[in-house]
């Protein structure tokens, strides 16, 4: 009997090193939970790698080709992460979309399940403050032809 991806992919995440996570969400209902580090450490019984404080990307979501065994965690519980936000060391995990669960699962996959979305593998959070008496203007970004100053155009001519 051959066992399918989705199996394989859930036994992963049910007796792995993010096995407590993936209980967790299982088991959690609504549609959002909100959390931080230090919650999903105590829930995990270790703490997150270095990786997860200081990079994004430790955070995405998987396409179901591959993946890590953090992200198998939440994606084959139902879930994806949002609003990865490293300075505040929160994020907020999310009901995955049926459509792509059953398609990472084998199931049919919708044209629309298909479309490369960014957000999706690297969820977008929320812009910082500006610091203190930063501005900006299209007059400091672009030159009088349209062209962005500051880059290697402007100093094509000077000395390095």
């Amino acid at each position: 009997m051959k066992t399918d991806r989705s199996q394989l992919i859930q036994a992963a995440a049910a007796r792995g090193k993010y096995a407590p996570l993936y209980c967790h969400l299982s088991s959690t209902t609504g549609s959002r939970w909100r959390a931080t580090f230090v919650e999903v450490e105590r829930i995990l019984g270790f703490a997150l790698p270095a990786s997860a404080r200081l990079y994004r990307p430790w955070w995405s979501n998987q396409n179901a080709s591959g993946g890590h065994s953090h992200a198998f965690a939440w994606q084959a519980a139902g879930w994806k992460t949002e609003e990865v936000d490293l300075e505040a060391e929160s994020l907020v995990f999310a009901r995955a979309d049926r459509k792509l669960v059953d398609a990472a699962k084998g199931g049919s996959t919708p044209t629309v399940a298909r479309e490369f979305d960014l957000d999706s593998f690297w969820p977008p959070i929320p812009g910082g403050r500006r610091p203190p008496g930063f501005t900006v203007s299209r007059e400091q970004i672009y030159d009088s032809s349209g062209r962005l100053t500051g880059g290697p155009q402007d100093d094509a001519g000077s000395e390095r």
